[in-house]
């Protein structure tokens, strides 16, 4: 049985009146993971919701929000606004520790393209106590010089097909301070539209939040 529950977050001095998003909870979560879009996505990401979905049957709370309003996300440039993003979505962690259902639960992030650097930038801050990073075909390079901050483990996951995104990765990794991995699906592109590519990166992202989640 899985709790649905609509949630308005404020963006704190961050621009916008408030976060739309929707907090799900399986009856006795061992963690929380928070989810943070891409480029011209939103909470109703279907890639992103696949992901949760597999999480939320392993035990994992989701929370999937809308980091930008419909007119910011009309400006191309918004999208790439990584300050914003990173702090729309420390206000979202920070809502997630004083929430009665979820504070006591461990807080993961999950990022895709963009959403990946401000989830970077966010585990970056010691304050925010993150658990575990995951970055689905993530731009982790544009969080710059907070990679060197990240004590969090964090998990990239890349298409291999997906070039210059690899590339990137593949440098991030070696900056980033904590424990890391760098899992490739073979034959995936950016958007991970292959057949079965999905669901790998799903049961890749499962395995890493439970495990860390863990006691």
């Amino acid at each position: 049985m899985i709790r649905k529950l609509p949630c308005a977050i404020a963006a704190g001095a961050a621009g916008a009146a408030a976060m739309d998003g929707m907090l799900e909870l399986p009856a006795a979560p061992i963690g929380v993971v928070l989810f943070a879009h891409g480029s011209g996505s939103s909470r109703f990401s279907p890639r992103n919701n696949q992901v949760a979905a597999e999480l939320r049957d392993a035990g994992i709370a989701t929370l999937l929000l809308d980091l930008l309003t419909q007119e910011e996300d009309a400006a191309h440039r918004n999208r790439f606004d990584i300050d914003v993003l990173a702090a729309r979505l420390h206000a979202a962690a920070s809502w997630l520790g004083t929430e009665p259902l979820t504070a006591p639960l461990p807080l993961g992030l999950f990022g895709a393209s963009t959403g990946a650097a401000a989830a970077l930038r966010v585990a970056a801050d010691s304050g925010t106590g993150i658990a575990a990073v995951v970055s689905r075909g993530g731009r982790p390079d544009l969080a710059g010089a907070a990679l060197a901050q990240v004590i969090a483990p964090t998990l990239l996951i890349v298409g291999g097909e997906d070039g210059a995104v690899l590339d990137l990765n593949r440098e991030a990794l070696v900056a980033l301070a904590g424990e890391k991995s760098l899992e490739i699906v073979p034959g995936a592109t950016h958007l991970f539209e292959e057949p079965g590519a999905l669901e790998q990166v799903a049961s890749l992202a499962c395995r890493w939040f439970v495990r860390h989640f863990e006691p």
